[in-house]
């Protein structure tokens, strides 16, 4: 028997790949879906145990492609999608050891004490500062245009927290090109947020509401595994790539079968060799993951997905009794600042978030450890891990007892970090696929790193390559 023929093939089980078969499926395209796990999801793991549900990738999503709803509703999963506790709105950022509430209004940045007069005195001449001549780190950039307390104290956490990186290493233009965006259209920020409101008005839009913050009952994994079950026998699990092979060039002249194909994938399926054909592969993998399958067809293009750093982090979670903290955990929990030098990263407070995430009397907290700024840390054992999570959070926190339940994920590879000439990558990327129609290179390391990004990417890549194949028929 043959190999077996589709359409399109994607490798990777995260919700990019599964965001793309879906949207592909939909439109008509016959997909397949190799992956490489024996469950859906990727990154996106959701664990029930003893009472406690926590995750191992993804804690939580921002509503920021309007594809959120569309996949909810189409699969059914209204009665399980569920918005964050009004509480999650608040966050706090440690300084001198106290934690503050990031201010959300003008009126409470006026009073917070998370920063100076002469800080919040800097902001004003934000207007006045021009444009820069050169690729900035979002350090360089901050700084630049709202002063380094400002860089220290809001952007430095946040960046940990979102990216697990350090603002001297990431670029703002890849990093955050809406930030970046906003000074080269507008000449700054300020301008920028103005005269975008007056836009939207003069084009009779509103602005968007603001991202809520949602999750499953379940935890995040359903969504994966929803998109999953839609796609039924498409999906082949426990199936390792092994190679691609462009069949046009190895074919001395063109096929006249009426099912040629352009790509063959090899594949071990359950241990066995396997393969199968198609028009498009898809690569929705990590970038360390697809380098060595691509060395074989464009070694420059290993080169450039093996170059992409990805940062370790270790997730630390932990089920306490709600009485041994001092703190009334009124908030999505808190990041801190590289300046307080400690040993973590920051902490959510899942149960804040979502009612059903510990037992009755019980408090389930999310420890992160590591990333760019500490990669050191994640080498530590785990009983070491544990200790140092626990003294910091009995100084931060007042907490007072022990952990009634533990679990440790360790992230070698955890989160791409968009660096300085980050773009000059993509570009080489985006080369290399116009050199090899019917190849598509996805995941986080293009385009952004949230679970959003992930489903607005997946959603514009399915529809280029349905009219790719469409256009053929």
């Amino acid at each position: 028997m043959g190999p077996i023929k589709t359409d399109v093939i994607i490798v990777g089980e995260g919700i990019t790949g599964l965001g793309i078969a879906y949207w592909l499926k939909k439109r008509g395209i016959n997909v397949a879906v190799l992956a490489k796990e024996g469950v859906a999801g990727g990154t996106m793991k959701s664990v029930k145990d003893q009472g406690f549900l926590y995750e191992t990738g993804a804690n939580t999503a921002l509503e920021t492609s309007p594809h959120f709803k569309e996949l909810v509703s189409e699969l059914k999963l209204e009665s399980e999608f569920i918005y964050a506790n009004p509480e999650g709105n608040n966050r706090y950022i440690l300084r001198n050891g106290i934690l503050n509430s990031m201010p959300l209004g003008a009126g409470s940045f006026f009073f917070t004490k998370l920063f100076s007069l002469a800080a919040k005195i800097r902001l004003l001449k934000e207007p006045f500062i021009g444009r820069a001549e050169k690729e900035e780190s979002i350090a360089e950039f901050v700084e630049r245009r709202l002063g380094r307390e400002f860089l220290d104290y809001a952007i430095d956490p946040f960046v940990a927290g979102v990216f697990a990186g350090k603002t001297e290493q990431l670029s703002v233009r890849s990093a955050f090109p809406k930030l970046y965006a906003l000074e080269e259209k507008y000449g700054g920020l300020v301008k920028g947020m103005i005269k975008g409101a007056q836009e939207r008005k003069q084009r009779a839009e509103k602005a968007k509401d603001r991202a809520e913050t949602f999750s499953f009952v379940s935890g995040m994994q359903m969504l994966p595994q929803a998109i999953c079950s839609s796609l039924g026998k498409a999906v082949y699990f426990n199936a390792k790539v092994t190679g691609v092979r462009n069949l046009t060039t190895d074919r001395e002249e063109p096929s006249d079968e009426p099912d040629a194909r352009r790509y063959l994938v090899e594949y071990l399926h359950h241990g066995k060799e396997e393969e199968i054909e198609g028009d498009v592969v898809v690569f929705a993998v990590p970038a360390y993951d697809a380098a060595p399958i691509i060395k074989p067809i464009s070694k420059e293009t290993a080169h450039v997905l093996s170059s992409i750093y990805y940062s370790p982090v270790v997730s630390l979670f932990l089920g306490v009794r709600r009485e041994d903290i001092g703190h009334p955990l009124d908030g999505f929990g808190f990041l801190i600042p590289s300046k307080e030098q400690r040993k973590i990263l920051g902490c959510l407070w899942n149960s804040c978030l979502f009612g059903n995430r510990a037992p009755s009397g019980m408090a389930a907290l999310n420890a992160f450890i590591g990333g760019a700024r500490q990669p050191e840390l994640t080498d530590l054992s785990d009983e070491q891990i544990i200790q140092m999570t626990l003294d910091e959070l009995k100084s931060i926190m007042q907490f007072s007892g022990k952990a009634v339940y533990l679990n440790i994920t360790r992230w070698h590879k955890s989160i791409p970090q968009y660096e300085i000439g980050y773009q000059s990558k993509m570009d080489c990327l985006t080369r290399f696929e116009e050199s090899n129609p019917g190849i598509v290179l996805a995941g986080n390391y293009r385009g952004g790193i949230s679970v959003g990004d992930c489903i607005q990417n997946a959603y514009e890549r399915a529809g280029d390559i349905s009219t790719q194949i469409l256009s053929t028929r």
